[in-house]
């Protein structure tokens, strides 16, 4: 049996694994998906969500798991179990970036991200400067997040971040 924490990307939270659970689960592994600060049900405020807390969140998760682990990070949070796995390397037994971001030492993801000039997301963010935070436009769910899911998909996703 291996154990998976899953961890969602931006705009995202844990809800959305809610089909791989039940997968993973079938064939007689542990899946645990968590909300990271400010994402999902964590009302963590957005000034307060910095990568550290975010780090040490998962951190604290893989320390109360006996055994390796295996971390998932989707989209921009492959950052993040990127930096957990260097905080950890002894409990983790392999990463799996999902359409995620690996960034060199000392890049950030900010520098890659305003390369994408032309990303369907791009005129939706709404960026907090002073807070080095952004959110996302609900209006661009369906067509920018979840484009090959069913409606319910959709539907779901704007109950849940409402």
């Amino acid at each position: 049996m291996k154990t998976f924490i899953l961890i969602h990307g931006s705009w995202h939270s844990s809800w959305n694994w809610h089909k791989v659970i039940p997968l993973l689960e079938k064939q007689g592994h542990r899946a645990i998906a968590i909300d990271l600060p400010g994402m999902g049900r964590d009302k963590t405020p957005i000034q307060e969500v910095k990568m550290k807390t975010t780090v040490e969140k998962i951190c604290k998760l893989i320390d109360s798991i006996e055994g390796k682990v295996i971390l998932v990070g989707h989209s921009k949070n492959g950052i993040m179990i990127s930096q957990a796995a260097e905080y950890r390397p002894y409990k983790i037994e392999k990463l799996i970036y999902l359409a995620a971001y690996v960034i060199p030492n000392g890049k950030t993801q900010r520098e890659y991200s305003i390369q994408d000039i032309q990303g369907v997301l791009k005129p939706y963010v709404t960026m907090y400067e002073e807070l080095n935070a952004h959110t996302l436009q609900p209006e661009i769910y369906k067509e920018g997040l979840y484009a090959d899911c069913d409606d319910d998909i959709t539907e779901l996703a704007s109950f849940i971040k409402s």
